[in-house]
């Protein structure tokens, strides 16, 4: 038998519109490759990039390698002693906050080479007048540091002992110091209220930073983590309603309110394992970190803070030679002690454990803002 030969289709014929939509459905018909591609573009992409919760990860993870390979190599010189965290002194602090940077700049620079950005100064560096705000931020510093020992000492809170330094040991060890607590501002705003404030705001909502908060907070609750855990939980709670109602009113720029939020109470929740912390002090620690948070909206950048977080850490340790979270360090210039009660004094916390100290991040707030303008809180971008 000769095989049946098919009679041709007549165009328009309903056979002929059926096998049409067919081929063009599998023209368009996306195949599993293509579908799989999508999926793995949607969940590691989102519309800026590279999503906020990866780049994290990965920077977490490029951090402790890179620090566990400077440990690595300055171990053996005995540059750093990390078993023994009492001895606090301006070579072990250099070298353990040099650890740091070096493992934030790479992990920072490795981060901004994967997401296509020209350098790090894309991470809350850039802006106008930045040598101008970083002075303005070391006098800031200092003075209301000063101005919180002032207040302690009027108040009967802080003995000055005798002069510990003189001659040429005041300038060595001034010097050292600054070093030091220069490399401090720079590590610690650089990953909080640089890397991290940066990428959440880019990424974060509302119910993420609420998550975010949540998870801090109960992991507090179930392990009793350090000291203070008080001061965490305050400065979670008196930032969830102002960043709901944020939320609830849609407004502009909330993502960096709520990026604040997290980094702020994220930043009193590491130092609760510091020696000598009280509530009040990791709630001046989660404060301050909000005031940073602010100086960036009003000046452009966090060059301000860093030199602000320099400054007041150098004044506290070596200029005026109190405790610093139990610490005190060796090579300070004037020596004081606390006296009277723990609520004021601070005890063994020192002035950042003062209920005073509240006080006075709350003034460096209103200062930051009449020195470079409110306004500029609800500038766009």
């Amino acid at each position: 038998m000769e095989p049946e030969i098919q009679p041709p289709l007549r165009k328009g014929s309903s056979a002929a519109a059926d096998v049409s939509a067919a081929r063009a459905a599998d023209d368009f018909a996306p195949s599993v490759a293509e579908r799989i591609s999508r999926l793995m573009n949607w969940t590691f992409i989102g519309s800026q990039g590279l999503r906020a919760g990866w780049s994290i990860v990965i920077f977490s993870i490029l951090l402790l390698l890179f620090s566990s390979a400077a440990v690595f190599v300055l171990a053996p010189l005995h540059l750093v002693d990390s078993a023994n965290r009492k001895d606090f002194t301006a070579s072990s602090a250099f070298f353990s906050e040099l650890i740091g940077l070096v493992a934030l700049v790479g992990a920072a620079a490795v981060v901004a080479l994967i997401e296509r950005r020209k350098n790090l100064l894309a991470f809350n560096l850039t802006g106008p007048r930045r040598t101008l705000h970083f002075l303005g931020g070391l006098a800031s510093g200092f003075a209301a540091l000063s101005l919180l020992v002032g207040a302690m000492h009027w108040g009967g809170w802080l003995q000055f002992g005798p002069v510990a330094l003189s001659g040429a040991q005041i300038f060595k060890f001034a010097a050292m110091w600054a070093a030091a607590f220069l490399l401090v501002g720079c590590v610690e705003e650089g990953t909080f209220r640089c890397y991290l404030q940066f990428t959440l705001t880019r990424g974060i909502n509302f119910w993420w930073a609420l998550g975010t908060v949540g998870l801090l907070c109960l992991d507090l609750l179930l392990r009793s983590k350090g000291n203070g855990v008080w001061g965490v939980y305050i400065v979670a709670l008196l930032g969830l309603f102002p960043c709901l109602i944020l939320y609830l009113r849609k407004t502009a720029r909330s993502a960096f309110w709520q990026a604040a939020w997290v980094t702020s109470t994220l930043f009193g929740y590491i130092h609760t394992g510091n020696n000598g912390e009280n509530w009040i002090g990791i709630f001046a620690a989660a404060l301050i970190g909000f005031v940073f948070c602010v100086s960036i909206r009003v000046t452009g950048s966090a060059w301000w803070a860093i030199g602000c977080h320099a400054a007041w850490d150098w004044a506290e340790t070596f200029f005026y030679g109190t405790a610093d979270s139990g610490l005190v360090a060796k090579g300070h210039y004037l020596t004081t002690s606390p006296a009277g009660n723990p609520l004021w004094s601070g005890g063994a916390d020192g002035p950042e454990g003062s209920l005073l100290v509240i006080g006075v991040v709350l003034l460096l707030l209103v200062a930051l803002l009449v020195i470079y303008g409110r306004k500029k809180l609800g500038a766009p971008g």
